[in-house]
């Protein structure tokens, strides 16, 4: 008995379906991967290296992307190189955190460490100066 299917449905020789294999993957592996969405600092009230009045001073830190609140945290740095936890403020957002604290001239730093609503901690310093009255 002899073939008679017409020839473009004959199975295609093993090279020929290996490269079809080959650029399928590479077409995969070069297709856009959802974007790991890590929290990235992007404005400061105060600006890092900015000069604020001594005094009640709002700290505000906005981030690239949402951030768990209840997970984050912001130390304060004071000019004697002690340590102060800050509390989140209730004015805070999504992506942006504030709190308040009572400060005397002198350079300072706030220690942030936030997560990231996609599970990536993320941590940094917005170093700062209180100037005098």
């Amino acid at each position: 008995m002899t073939d008679r299917r017409p020839a473009q449905q004959v199975a295609a020789p093993p090279m020929r379906r290996l490269a079809v294999l080959a650029a399928l993957a590479a077409c995969l592996l070069a297709a856009p991967l959802p974007a790991q969405a890590h929290a990235i600092l992007v404005d400061s009230t105060p600006p890092a290296l900015g000069h604020v009045a001594a005094g009640q001073v709002t700290l505000r830190l906005r981030y690239n992307s949402r951030i768990d609140r209840g997970r984050s945290r912001l130390e304060l740095i004071r000019p004697d190189k002690s340590q102060a936890t800050l509390v989140i403020g209730a004015g805070s957002t999504e992506n942006v955190l504030v709190t308040t604290a009572t400060l005397t001239p002198g350079a300072y730093v706030v220690r942030w460490q936030v997560l990231a609503v996609d599970g990536h901690i993320t941590r940094g310093d917005l170093p700062f100066t209180v100037t005098g009255p």
